[in-house]
């Protein structure tokens, strides 16, 4: 894929606003749940097929280097409501406990069938109902708010004055994976919102249950690809029911800009499309990028991402700035003219100016990602080995990250250990510069080093007494 130099946005981004100063827009943020960063036309995708994402893309800017604050899908929910980076949330992980053989665990960390619960270090399923979201943040400045799709942040809707998690009426504990009508329908419900609310500023955030496992789609969709893949020397044999449950995703997208602009709203409201986490590596590929979901290098949590919004950025644009999850808070406040909460920290920084071609100081920050669990891995997903050996068996293990420019460093707590990468260079992370360039892993490391204690993040360091063990438990 080919980069813009040196992180910055390209000329006609820079030239892109008007002279008049736009109104708020409206926000409509549409994220798909697991979908890899190659798994878009735009960034390379030959059987999958994404015409109206890719048409979005192409009206707006592309974000190159878009990462979620987590590698799977609650805790990257919980960044984007809060504004907070992991530690200060608790919520890890699904289910809250590590996933895999406990015998291979050196560290002991909540994990599934303990007695003691989660009495090693806390491990949350749900947010706090006193944290302020990014819907109350919009909403105190006159926004109306909207959340569809899947939600997987507990039983308080923070602050949406709609929660509606199939399109239909379901409540925030239904769960729909696998519901081959569920993008349609919350389609359907995000567009009459649109129509009901367009003489109001508002904010929908439409969260997809594709393309998620279970892998199931309309069978005269899947039917397509089946031909496709059939008719055409692929050199994978790519899951044509996936790419069926894409183009559910991709359609969703195209009638969301046409109820925009049926109701004459296109030119001022920001549309965002992005990934909650990496693609699944049991369905897809996340080539060229190493690992899959859940896993900490780049196939884990590099996203697709991009932006319109007509009235302010020029189509082609793209930009090479790290963006996280943490920024959306701040990012959407600002959008809205909104105050930034007074009593909870707020770890993100807005993007905004990036799309008016101004650094504002984002391609010289530091980002981050805190992981204290342990998270088995499978097929090319196995990225991590067990402690004391060469055998890949993790997702992830106990770890910190910090993404500085071009440099990436990941912290492995079990080895007292880190690997240092150059992006720019290395996207799929397949040269370890740690050895050869010591300064900068020691550089790298104080900062994510002083950003542990900065949020208090909770790092395993006592023994499981059951690692290495020959009984699984």
């Amino acid at each position: 894929m080919k980069f813009l130099p040196t992180l910055l946005l390209s000329i006609a981004a820079a030239t892109s606003l008007l002279a008049e100063k736009p109104s708020r827009p409206n926000i409509v943020y549409i994220m798909a749940d697991d979908l890899g960063w190659a798994d878009v036309g735009y960034n390379g995708a030959k059987f999958y097929e994404t015409p109206n994402i890719d048409a979005l893309c192409a009206s707006g800017v592309k974000f190159n280097s878009a990462y979620p604050g987590a590698s799977n899908c609650m805790p990257s929910r919980a960044c984007i409501m809060t504004g907070m980076y992991t530690p200060r949330t608790y919520m890890w992980t699904p289910g809250s406990k590590a996933k895999g053989d406990r015998a291979k665990m050196k560290l002991l960390v909540p994990r599934r069938g303990d007695k003691k619960g989660d009495s090693e270090f806390p491990s949350k399923n749900a947010l706090d109902p006193s944290m302020v979201s990014v819907a109350e943040v919009v909403k105190k400045a006159g926004y109306k708010t909207a959340h569809f799709g899947k939600w997987h942040l507990g039983p308080d809707g923070q602050g949406f004055d709609i929660n509606n998690t199939n399109g239909l009426g379901a409540g925030l504990n239904k769960k729909f994976y696998g519901n081959i009508d569920v993008a349609e329908n919350l389609t359907t419900a995000a567009c009459k919102f649109i129509k009901d609310n367009k003489k109001d500023s508002f904010f929908i955030y439409l969260c997809h249950w594709d393309v998620h496992t279970p892998i199931r789609a309309r069978k005269d969709v899947v039917a397509k690809y089946k031909k496709k893949l059939e008719g055409g020397k692929w050199g994978r044999k790519w899951n044509p029911t996936y790419a069926a449950m894409i183009e559910a995703v991709d359609q969703s997208v195209g009638r969301v800009r046409e109820a925009l602009e049926k109701n004459g709203l296109t030119e001022n409201t920001l549309i965002m499309f992005i990934s909650d986490n990496g693609g699944h590596s049991g369905v897809t590929w996340c080539d060229p990028l190493k690992g899959a979901k859940g896993a900490f290098y780049e196939g884990g949590i590099r996203v697709p991402a991009c932006v319109s919004w007509p009235k302010v950025v020029k189509g082609g644009s793209e930009c090479n700035v790290p963006i996280t999850g943490v920024d959306i808070m701040p990012t959407f406040a600002e959008l809205a003219g909104a105050d930034l909460p007074k009593k909870q920290p707020v770890d993100g920084k807005s993007w905004v100016p990036l799309l008016s071609g101004n650094d504002d100081g984002l391609a010289d920050r530091a980002i981050f990602w805190h992981y204290p669990l342990y998270l088995q891995g499978a097929g090319y997903n196995q990225v991590v080995p067990v402690h004391g050996t060469k055998n890949n068996y993790w997702r992830a293990t106990p770890c910190s990250v910090i993404r500085e420019g071009d440099w990436k460093l990941i912290q492995f707590f079990e080895s007292d250990s880190v690997q240092l990468f150059n992006l720019k260079n290395d996207l799929g992370e397949k040269s370890d510069l740690a050895k050869s360039n010591p300064e900068k892993a020691n550089a790298l490391l104080a900062k994510l080093k002083a950003w542990q204690v900065k949020t208090k993040a909770v790092i395993p360091a006592e023994a499981n007494p059951d690692f290495g063990s020959s009984k699984k438990k």
